[in-house]
Order: structure tokens, then sequence, then C-alpha cells
């Protein structure tokens, strides 16, 4: 995928499924094969639940740090470190896809 920036947008790809069941967010890569199930599911707790939801196609890097920042007591440099480490899992497993700016 290449270097992530702060002007980066990230959607869900389409060779998932998501589903919220009891309040996490529950993702299946959708695959022709049969893996084990237990690599193959991923799941989100709240904060990355809350990070999924802003994967739309219009919300970049940058704007999902402030929008955590101003919902958690915490240091900017923390939640961009820990955003930008949920992205590159994610982006290593093809459950995101960056956008083409």
């Amino acid at each position: 995928m290449g270097a992530i920036t702060l002007s980066d947008v990230f959607i869900p790809s389409e060779n998932i499924v998501a589903r919220n069941i009891a309040g996490e967010t529950i993702i299946v890569p959708i695959t022709s094969g049969v893996g084990d199930l237990e690599d193959d599911l991923y799941c989100l707790n709240a904060t990355g639940q809350k990070i999924w939801d802003l994967f739309n196609g219009s919300t970049s890097l940058v704007q999902i740090i402030d929008l955590l920042e101003a919902d958690y007591d915490t240091t900017r440099q923390e939640i961009e470190e820990d955003v930008r480490g949920l992205i590159a899992e994610l982006a290593k497993r093809n459950i995101i896809t960056k956008l083409q700016q």
C-alpha cells in the first residue's frame, strides 16, 4: 500500500463482509477457499468501530484523528500512532482500501 499519509482516505474492501454483533464489529473475508476461521475473522472494539465507520471514502486520516482527539483524553501523538497501527493491520489483511487521490 505504501506509506500512510494524513491526507489518505480509506474504504472497506469489496472482499469483506462486516456486521455489528453484540456491540462488536466482526469482519469476515469473502474467499473461495475455506481456511482457519480464527485467522480469517477480525473483530473491532468500540474505538475500532468508530474508526471503521469513518472509512467512508471522504474522511481523511487527519479528520479521523481530530474526531478521536475530541472524544479521548490522551495525546494526539498516541491517537495517531494507534490509528496508523490499526490502518496498517487492516491494510495488511486487505480489509480496507486506500483511495487514490
